[in-house]
C-alpha cells in the first residue's frame, strides 16, 4: 500500500475488560501494518454497525474493525444480536463494499471470551486487524487496476 491506511476501531465496552485485550490485539496488528487508527465506542454489540455505517458516511476510514462480545444468556437476546449484527455488518461488506474486520465475539461464556480477546493466545481483535488489512489489499488492488 502507498499511503498508510485510515482504519477506525468501533469498540462495544459492555464487557470492557475483554474488548480492552481486543482492542490491544487490532492495535498491535494494525501498528505491524503501518496503519493509522482511531477507537471510538458504541452503547452495544447492535449499535456496531450503525457505527461503521455512519463514518463510513463521513468518507474519513479506508477500514473499519468492529470489536465486541456477546455472551449467551438465559434468553433469545443472545441469538437475536449475534444474527443481526453479523448480517448488518456482512450487509456493509457485500452490498456497500465497506471494509470490515469482524471481531465480535458470540461465546457461551466469560472463560471463552477473555481465551479469545487474549493477545497472547487466541487474539481474535488482532485476527479481525488482519482481515481488515487482507480486504483492504485486496480491495486497492481490484479497484484500482
Amino acid at each position: 500500500m502507498t499511503e498508510s491506511p485510515r482504519i477506525l476501531l468501533v469498540v462495544a465496552p459492555y464487557y470492557k475488560h475483554i474488548t480492552d485485550q481486543m482492542v490491544e490485539g487490532a492495535i498491535r496488528h494494525l501498528t505491524i501494518e503501518g496503519a493509522t487508527h482511531e477507537v471510538v465506542e458504541v452503547a452495544g454489540a447492535f449499535e456496531l454497525p450503525f457505527a461503521i455505517a455512519t463514518a463510513h458516511e463521513a468518507g474519513s476510514y479506508d477500514g473499519y474493525i468492529a470489536l465486541g462480545c456477546v455472551i449467551r444468556g438465559e434468553t433469545s437476546h443472545y441469538d437475536h444480536i449475534c444474527n443481526e449484527v453479523s448480517r448488518a455488518c456482512q450487509n456493509l461488506a457485500t452490498d456497500g463494499g465497506l471494509v470490515i474486520g469482524f471481531g465480535l465475539l458470540t461465546v457461551e461464556n466469560e472463560a471463552q471470551a477473555l481465551v479469545r480477546a487474549d493477545p497472547m493466545q487466541k487474539d481474535k481483535g488482532g485476527e479481525a486487524a488482519k482481515a481488515c488489512m487482507m480486504n483492504l489489499k485486496l480491495a486497492r488492488r481490484f479497484l484500482t487496476e
